[in-house]
């Protein structure tokens, strides 16, 4: 009677309270918004800088990213010091900050003055601003000052992290449910003289697991100089270290070896607890960037022509870089994020992660730059040197169009359980710079042209001629479909994602070594580190790991459907315009059970919407109280059993 008695007032009482408890503990449950670093960005304003000066100035752009990173790391271990002193955040970080910012602002001056005319006005952007948020989820400022402490309210009121696994987000409020998002993509009219061929390369989709968290072409010659973690598919051997001869006599992961492109992006992690071999490096988790790194289903790769002109060849080693990856704090003035979902790409979410219905897949978009200045391979901020067609297609003057490459990556993922914060079905999110919170609009691709000018050659005349060609031809979305059917599942599981691309479309029988992946070895594998004199035993920052991947698969609450050639479903593609992307972003719809946030990526507006504390109904409380039951039949038996006794004592 004691035990049953026992069992049933501690499973009733913990049942009562497990809601407060358990969602403390729980990584992606968010209570209040975390306080992030808010910096000028200097690279985006460098503009022109000599040729004599950029690696100068490329590893102080690096060192300035560091120091940001480690600054937003202080604040996100401080909350207890925050709380108790109003003062700690300016005087221990913001302003320690702005004079290390003030030292690597004035190197980078001298630099460029060596070269050149120094630049004047950079050490007003040596300033940065705290935001934090307060008690309704509302976004606050506090201006940074040398002399005093922050006013407004600057420091955070709690330290729970900006949910997420690792404490940066993301939040519910980051998605939104793609079926009640309004078709938004507009396609400008072919005319006369245009080119409307396409030529697709297949490379696959990093199934071999090739990453790392350099970039070279933002901080070449610097390990972890991304801070986040890229897939790299084509060539094989993109480092901070790699030369454009080492590009050259790289392997490809592309089924024409002629194409020696490297292709990369921020990898996609789901937020499920689950640690990868890069839980304790620089860019992986030490810096946020947490949980099961996502293999993509699908990876198409298309080069498509101009609407009002015919295409010229792209200059080999032409560098292109789509999107803002610091877009959360710089603005949406360069961010090119595009998400959607198969069978809903007409409409696409530039600040939202798709919530995508039964039967459809998370679909990632970049469009990039198609106008180039007829020069330049690179430029300073590297992106003067590119430029986006306008609404009707044309480049700006003096700039011509090349071939628009257009990646399409697809993932099957789950929509998340928002109403308990992705305890259910687990948050998706990109890497992103700790201070960047993981938001979608941050997300960005870069390329590398490393064709043979033959196949360049080939490349450009097939979509003057308006020809579908090239190795990825078959690969490219289907041109008809309908919406997906929730009520049609498929009978077995998905097949694993593969690197074999598919053979080129005017060819019977696919090349022997096609995307033969590198050999498992450590010599295959590139290394992030410049050649040393001496080996060492421990990996450093940014070396390309060859990590575990999760192979994205269907899950038990999704439906996967597929065309009768197996391909994934998608509505009709347009082409959508290329304009370049402006201050006003796309109205994205709220995300179900109320979660509403304004679509405004600027972050000083940005409301920073709340899970909901929900527990399921009568169902899951059941089954939580399943020792409560055993507990009120040993209290019956018990009771039986005295009764009994008593009764054959009293005969």
């Amino acid at each position: 009677m004691l035990a049953g008695g026992g069992l049933v007032a501690v499973n009733v009482y913990a049942s009562a309270t497990e809601g407060g408890s358990d969602r403390q503990s729980w990584p992606n449950v968010q209570v209040l918004s975390a306080p992030t670093v808010y910096c000028p960005d200097v690279g985006s304003r460098l503009t022109a800088v000599p040729d004599g000066a950029r690696s100068d100035v490329d590893g102080e752009l690096a060192q300035l990213d560091q120091q940001i990173a480690a600054a937003y790391q202080q604040l996100k271990e401080s909350g207890q010091a925050l709380q108790q002193d109003p003062g700690f955040a300016d005087r221990e970080i913001m302003n320690p900050l702005k004079e290390k910012r003030s030292a690597t602002l004035q190197r980078i001056a001298d630099a460029i003055g060596r070269e050149g005319d120094r630049p004047q006005g950079l050490d007003d952007l040596a300033a940065c601003t705290l935001h934090s948020s307060n008690q309704d989820g509302r976004q606050s400022t506090a201006p940074q000052d040398s002399a005093t402490p922050s006013q407004g309210g600057a420091a955070p009121s709690q330290s729970a992290g900006a949910g997420g696994q690792g404490g940066n987000g993301p939040v519910v409020g980051d998605y939104a449910d793609i079926t009640t998002v309004q078709p938004d993509v507009s396609t400008p009219a072919e005319q006369p003289g245009g080119s409307t061929g396409t030529f697709g390369s297949s490379c696959g989709v990093n199934a071999n697991g090739l990453f790392n968290s350099d970039n070279v072409i933002v901080a070449p010659g610097v390990s972890n100089g991304a801070h986040h973690f890229h897939d790299y598919i084509g060539n094989q051997s993109n480092n901070a270290f790699a030369s454009d001869q080492d590009l050259a006599n790289a392997d490809t992961s592309c089924a024409d070896k002629g194409d020696k492109s490297t292709y990369y992006w921020p990898v996609l992690r789901l937020q499920n607890g689950k640690q990868e071999r890069d839980a304790d490096k620089p860019g992986g988790g030490t810096e946020g960037n947490a949980g099961q790194i996502v293999t993509a289903k699908q990876v198409t790769l298309t080069f498509e022509g101009n609407p009002t002109s015919k295409v010229t060849e792209m200059p080999r080693l032409l560098r292109i870089i789509t999107g803002d990856a610091k877009a959360f704090v710089n603005g949406p003035k360069n961010a090119n994020a595009s998400w959607s979902c198969t069978g809903f790409e007409d409409r696409q979410l530039k600040d939202k992660y798709p919530l995508c219905p039964s039967g459809s897949d998370v679909v990632r978009t970049f469009r990039f730059q198609s106008c180039w200045d007829g020069r330049n391979i690179d430029s300073a901020n590297h992106r003067t040197h590119v430029a986006f067609e306008g609404p009707d297609g044309s480049c700006p003057e003096g700039f011509k169009a090349i071939p628009q490459l257009v990646q399409r990556i697809v993932y099957d993922v789950a929509a998340p359980s928002l109403q308990d914060g992705g305890r259910t079905v687990p948050l998706f999110a990109v890497d992103s710079f700790p201070e960047q919170l993981h938001k979608p609009v941050t997300d960005h691709g870069d390329f590398i042209n490393v064709f043979d000018e033959s196949l360049m050659r080939d490349m450009v005349d097939c979509i003057n001629s308006g020809r579908t060609c090239g190795a990825g031809a078959a690969q490219q979305p289907p041109s008809q479909s309908a919406e997906p059917d929730p009520t049609q599942t498929s009978s077995s599981p998905a097949a694993p994602p593969s690197d074999t691309p598919a053979p080129p479309a005017d060819t019977s029988t696919p090349p022997s070594d096609t995307a033969a992946p590198p050999a498992e070895t450590e010599s295959a594998q590139p290394s992030s580190e410049p050649p040393a004199d001496t080996p060492t035993t421990e990996a450093a920052p940014g070396t390309v790991t060859e990590l575990p991947r999760v192979d994205a698969s269907v899950s038990p609450k999704k439906s996967s459907t597929t065309t009768s050639g197996g391909g994934d479903i998608s509505r009709p593609t347009e082409r959508p315009h290329t304009q370049a992307p402006t201050a006003s972003t796309s109205t994205a719809a709220a995300a179900p059970a109320g979660q509403q946030e304004s679509a405004s990526t600027a972050p000083q507006t940005e409301p920073q919407t709340q899970p909901q504390a929900v527990q399921g109904g009568l169902a899951e409380t059941g089954a939580h109280l399943w020792p409560a039951a055993f507990g009120a039949l040993l209290l019956v038996s018990g009771f039986v059993l005295m009764w009994r006794t008593r009764w054959r004592n009293s005969a």
